[in-house]
C-alpha cells in the first residue's frame, strides 16, 4: 500500500474552463455565426417560393327536401359518420381515379412544374445510382404525373371534427388554389353519382322482383281460400271460425238456461214452504203478482169489512151474516186453488228449463267435436296464412323501396353526403421558404455547433480536465512517490504488485521495512475489523507449535502435511483460517492445494486472495480479468460477481481483482463484513495473506482463536521458530505448521492439485 503510484488519479471536467475557452474565441464564434446566418439568408432568397392553399369539406348526411315528409327514417338509413367513415373519405379523396380526373380537368399535363426530373434532388440521384430507388424516367408518364401530384397534395382530417382538409402546394399561387377546389367539386360529383347509381340499380332490380312477388302473393292467398273451403273453416270474425262461434253461442245459452231453471226451482220451493207451513203467500212475488189473486184478495177484504160492520148490529145467527161468511170461505178456497195453480206453473217452468238444458248439452257436445276437428284443420290453414302474410309484407316493402328509389333517379334528388365549408383562395405569401425563421434557426445552430466544437477540442487536449484529489500514499508518506521505481516489464498476470514499487511486499497487509512506523500504522489501520471467531483447537496440536519446542520437518512421528491440516480444519469445525506464507509463492501454492483438498473432502470452502503477487488467483482462476477483492472494496463490482469457481476443484475463489489498490484500501474497513458474509455461506473461509506481518494479521482479525496456518512447503527451523514466536507474543495460540504434500502420495496427484 505504501508504494502505490500516484500517477493514477481521478479527473473531472472543468466547466469553467470550457466556457472560458468559448469566451476567449468569441470573435471567431461570432464571425462563424454571422457567416452561417448570411449563408442561410442567401439560400432562402435563392430558393423558389412555394404557395399553399386549402379547401375544407364537411362530411354529413344529406337528403333532398321532400325526404323529410315522405320518409321518416332516412336519417338512420345512411352510413354512420364515425372515425372509420371519415378516414375512408380521406382515402377516397386521395384515390387515383379522382386525382386523374382533376389532372384532366385542369390540364396539368401541360404544366412544366409536373414534368419529369424537375423534383429530383442530390439524395435522389445517389439512391438511384445505388439501385435503392427507381429512376423517374423508367416510370410510365401517367405514374410520373401521379407521383408529382401526390407529392404536393395533402388530405387530412381536422382534429375532433368531421371536416376534411385538402391542401396543395405549388409554385403558382393560382394553381395552389385551383387544385383543392377542383378536387372538392369532383369529390361531390362522385358522391352524388354514386347515390344515383345506387338508386338506378335498385329500381332495375326491384321491378322484376315485385312482379314475381305479386304472383306469389296471389298464389298463396288462393291456397288459403281453397283450404278454408275444403275443410269447412268458414270465418265468422277475424280470429274465429263457424264451429267455434256456434260453440260459444251454445255455451252462452246453456249458462242462461241453467240460471232460469235454478230460479224456477227456488220460486217453487218458496211457494211450497209457504203452503206447508200455513204462512201467508202475500209476500211471494209470483203469488202477489197474479191478477186473479189480487182480485180475490180485494173481494175477501170487502166481505170481511161487511161482516165486521154487520156483526155490530146483527146477531151471529143472522142469515145475512151467514151468507157473508159463506162467501168469505169460498173466496179463501179460490185463493188457495189459485196459489196451487201458480205453484204448478212454476214447476212447469222448471221442467221446461231442465229439458232445454239437456238439449243444449247435446248440441254442445256435438259442436265440441266439430270445433276440435276445425282446430286440427286450422294448423294447416295458419301455415298457409303465414306464408301469404310474409309474401304480402315483402311485396309491400319492395313497393315502398321501389317508389322511393324511383323518385330519386333525378340528378338533384340525390345530393352528396358532404358539402364545401371553405373554398381555397389564392395565397399571397409563400409557405416556403420562411426567410426569418430559417435565418434564426441557422444562426442558433451555427453558434451551438461552433461552441460544441471548441469544447470538444478543449476536452480532447486535456486542458478542461482537472484532478479530483491525491493518492493516500502521498498523504501518508511525503516524498514516497519520488522513491517509487516503475516496474521494468509487466507481469503476465495482473496482480497488486503491479501497483506498488519494486520492493513491494508479498501481502496486502505487509509494510516495507523502510517505511516509517507512522505510515505502516496508517496503512494497516485501514484493514478490516475482526471477522467471526472460529472454534477452539485441540490442546495437543497447540502444544506442538509452542516456541520452546520447535518443530523439525524431518521428524517422522509428526505429520504437518496438507492432508493433515485439511483433516484438522474439517474436524475442528473452524470457520475462518488465515494462511501466512513467509516463503512467498510456494507457500501460497500449498494454500491453494489445502483449499482443493478440503473441497474434495466435501466441505464448502472459499479462498480469499489477499497476497501482493496474486499467486492463488493465477492458479485457480480461469483468466486474469475476473473481479475480486479490490473491485468489491472500490464499489465497482457486486458481491456475488467476485466469487468464482476453481478451475480444478469444487472450491471457490475471491481473486485479487483489477481495481487500483490505493482506492481499494480506502474501503478496507468493509473487509470484516465481507468475511462475515462469506462465513455465513461457506463451511470454511481461508484467507491467503502471503508473507504478511503479525501486526497486519492482528488488525485483520482481532480474535485470538483464529486458526493461523504457517504455509512452509520446505520448513526452515529458524524461520518457523521466529514466525511462531511472533504470533505467540501477539496472543495467537492456534498456530498450525503446513509443511507440504505427504510423500507417499503419487507425484501426479500432487501436480494435479497444484
Amino acid at each position: 500500500m505504501s508504494g502505490v503510484n500516484n500517477t493514477q488519479q481521478d479527473v473531472d471536467i472543468d466547466l469553467a474552463q470550457l466556457f472560458r475557452a468559448v469566451w476567449q474565441r468569441r470573435v471567431r464564434v461570432i464571425a462563424i455565426t454571422l457567416v452561417g446566418a448570411c449563408a442561410a439568408f442567401a439560400i432562402a432568397k435563392v430558393m423558389s417560393p412555394e404557395y399553399r392553399s386549402e379547401a375544407r369539406i364537411l362530411i354529413e348526411q344529406r337528403a333532398p327536401a321532400f325526404a323529410a315528409t315522405t320518409s321518416g327514417n332516412d336519417a338512420g338509413a345512411g352510413p354512420l359518420l364515425d372515425e372509420l367513415n371519415i378516414a375512408s373519405q380521406v382515402q377516397i379523396l386521395q384515390s387515383a381515379d379522382l386525382v386523374k380526373q382533376v389532372i384532366t380537368n385542369l390540364k396539368l399535363y401541360d404544366r412544366p412544374e409536373f414534368a419529369a426530373g424537375n423534383n429530383d434532388s442530390a439524395l435522389s440521384d445517389i439512391l438511384i445510382k445505388l439501385h435503392l430507388k427507381r429512376a423517374v424516367a423508367d416510370k410510365a408518364p401517367e405514374e410520373r404525373m401521379l407521383d408529382a401530384f401526390n407529392s404536393r397534395l395533402q388530405v387530412y382530417q381536422i382534429n375532433s371534427s368531421r371536416v376534411i382538409g385538402i391542401s396543395f402546394t405549388s409554385r403558382n399561387p393560382d394553381l395552389a388554389a385551383s387544385v383543392p377546389n377542383a378536387m372538392a367539386q369532383v369529390y361531390l360529383s362522385m358522391q352524388s353519382g354514386a347515390k344515383l347509381d345506387s338508386n338506378s340499380e335498385a329500381t332495375r332490380w326491384l321491378e322484376p322482383e315485385i312482379a314475381k312477388l305479386r304472383d306469389k302473393v296471389s298464389e298463396a292467398e288462393k291456397k288459403v281460400a281453397d283450404y278454408r273451403s275444403a275443410n269447412g273453416l268458414l270465418q265468422t270474425s277475424q280470429n274465429n271460425n263457424f264451429a267455434t262461434q256456434q260453440l260459444a253461442d251454445i255455451s252462452t245459452q246453456l249458462a242462461q238456461v241453467r240460471g232460469d231453471r235454478a230460479n224456477a226451482e227456488a220460486r217453487a220451493q218458496a211457494v211450497r214452504s209457504a203452503l206447508s207451513s200455513g204462512r201467508s203467500t202475500d209476500t211471494l212475488a209470483d203469488v202477489a203478482g197474479s191478477q186473479t189473486i189480487q182480485r180475490l184478495k180485494a173481494t175477501q177484504s170487502s166481505l170481511e169489512s161487511q161482516i165486521s160492520d154487520l156483526s155490530t148490529t146483527l146477531m151471529d145467527g143472522h142469515p145475512r151474516l151467514k151468507s157473508l161468511r159463506a162467501q168469505l170461505a169460498d173466496i179463501r178456497q179460490q185463493i188457495d186453488r189459485e196459489t196451487q195453480r201458480i205453484l204448478a206453473s212454476i214447476e212447469n217452468e222448471t221442467k221446461v228449463a231442465q229439458l232445454r238444458e239437456q238439449q243444449l248439452l247435446a248440441q254442445s257436445n256435438t259442436l265440441k267435436a266439430d270445433s276440435a276437428r276445425a282446430g286440427e284443420d286450422e294448423v294447416g290453414l295458419n301455415a298457409l296464412e303465414r306464408e301469404a302474410t310474409a309474401e304480402r309484407q315483402l311485396l309491400e316493402t319492395y313497393l315502398a323501396r321501389y317508389r322511393e328509389a324511383a323518385s330519386r333517379v333525378d340528378k338533384n334528388s340525390s345530393p352528396a353526403d358532404a358539402r364545401i365549408v371553405s373554398t381555397a383562395v389564392e395565397p399571397v405569401d409563400p409557405s416556403f421558404p420562411k426567410v426569418g425563421p430559417i435565418v434564426v434557426v441557422a444562426t442558433l445552430a451555427t453558434f451551438i455547433l461552433t461552441a460544441i466544437v471548441i469544447m470538444l477540442a478543449e476536452l480532447f487536449s486535456g486542458r478542461a480536465l482537472r484532478p479530483v484529489g491525491t493518492s493516500r500514499k502521498e498523504d501518508a508518506v511525503p516524498g514516497a512517490a519520488e522513491r517509487a521505481q516503475p516496474v521494468s516489464e509487466p507481469a503476465p498476470v495482473r496482480t497488486v504488485a503491479q501497483a506498488i514499487n519494486v520492493e513491494a511486499p508479498a501481502s496486502m497487509l505487509s509494510v516495507p521495512a523502510e517505511e516509517p512506523p507512522v505510515a505502516a500504522a496508517t496503512i494497516v489501520s485501514e484493514a478490516a475489523i475482526a471477522p467471526a471467531a472460529a472454534t477452539a483447537t485441540e490442546n495437543a496440536i497447540a502444544a506442538e507449535h509452542e516456541a520452546e519446542h520447535p518443530v523439525h520437518a524431518e521428524e517422522e512421528d509428526e505429520d504437518f502435511s496438507i492432508q493433515s491440516v485439511a483433516d484438522y480444519l474439517i474436524d475442528s469445525g473452524s470457520r475462518l483460517a488465515i494462511a501466512i506464507s513467509p516463503t512467498g509463492d510456494n507457500g501460497s501454492t500449498a494454500t491453494v492445494m489445502l483449499a482443493r483438498t478440503i473441497a474434495d473432502a466435501g466441505s464448502r470452502i472459499v479462498l480469499v486472495d489477499m497476497t501482493g503477487t496474486g499467486c492463488p488467483s493465477r492458479l485457480m482462476a480461469e483468466h486474469d480479468e475476473l473481479p475480486g477483492v479490490t473491485d468489491l472494496l472500490c464499489g465497482e463490482a457486486a458481491f456475488a460477481d467476485t466469487i468464482h469457481p476453481d478451475r480444478l476443484s469444487d472450491a471457490h475463489l475471491v481473486p485479487q481483482g483489477m481495481s487500483d489498490l490505493a482506492r481499494a484500501m480506502r474501503g478496507a474497513d468493509r473487509l470484516s463484513l465481507i468475511l462475515d458474509a462469506l462465513g455465513s455461506a461457506y463451511d470454511i473461509v481461508l484467507v491467503e495473506c502471503g508473507a504478511a506481518e503479525v501486526s497486519g494479521v492482528a488488525r485483520l482479525t482481532r480474535s485470538k482463536d483464529t486458526e493461523i496456518v504457517l504455509s512452509m512447503p520446505e520448513p526452515d527451523e529458524t524461520q518457523f521458530v521466529a514466525a511462531m514466536t511472533e504470533f505467540q507474543k501477539a496472543g495467537y495460540e492456534h498456530i498450525i505448521l503446513m509443511s507440504g504434500w505427504r510423500e507417499e502420495h503419487d507425484p501426479d496427484t500432487r501436480r494435479d492439485a497444484a
